[in-house]
Formats: structure tokens, sequence, C-alpha cells
């Protein structure tokens, strides 16, 4: 990775071909795998508009996630531009290490559907679409 560049985990519309892809792409942000969170984390859909990521301390799964590339200095344009209640915080992979990815509030999940069973923002609108 080249310096003053950061890796950023992402789980719903930020995803490529998703409705808010392009908020990466215009930052010049480079697609850089597939894969998967470790098994602490619960997914939960905002109105079926976009999904939001929270870390839980039992009853957690593994959820499907793009790792991105980009810039330090675009993260924070980049998190103005993303839904209210969703943030950026540290997501444990699959593997065990750590990288920058978007997470929800847990304020804002509270009500919403609990997706977490999908294993990830794509199956679950292709289940329910």
């Amino acid at each position: 990775m080249k310096p003053g560049r950061i890796r950023l985990a992402v789980n719903g519309t930020l995803m490529r071909g998703l409705a808010l892809n392009r908020n990466l792409t215009e930052i010049g942000g480079r697609f850089v795998r597939e894969a998967a969170t470790g098994r602490c984390y619960r997914l939960y859909s905002i109105s079926d508009i976009h999904p939001a990521m929270i870390r839980v301390g039992r009853g957690g799964a593994s959820i499907a996630i793009e790792i991105w590339e980009l810039s330090a200095d675009s993260l924070a344009g980049l998190l103005l531009k993303e839904p209210p209640g969703l943030c950026v915080g540290k997501v444990i992979l699959a593997d065990g290490t750590e990288v920058l990815g978007v997470l929800g509030e847990p304020a804002l999940c509270k009500g919403h559907k609990d997706i977490t069973r999908y294993g990830g923002w794509r199956k679950y609108m292709a289940a329910s679409h």
C-alpha cells in the first residue's frame, strides 16, 4: 500500500455496482478484494435503503464485505456523504486483522430489521427483491 493510503471495509451501498459506489470511485478509491468480517457483527436493513453493521459481544456472525484502498485525506469527505447514523470504526476481519470500516451507530439500528442471517447486504437484497 502506498504512503498516505488506507484500507476501508464497506458492507453496503458503497460496494461495487451499488447505489453509492461512485462516492468511492470519484475520490480515487481502488477495489482491493472481497472479504468477510470476524463472527462478531450483526447487520440491519435501514428501511431497505442501506445496511448498518454493528459489533456485538455475542450472537454475531461473519458479514460479507469489500476492502477498498483510498487516500487518508479523502476519508472525511466520503464519510460526510454517507447516510446519517453511519460512522467509521475498526472492523475485525475473518483472519483477525483490523481495518477501518463503515459501521452503524447502535441507535440507528434500533427497531430496524436484523438481516444478519443473510450474511451480507447483496444476499439480503437478492432474497428480498
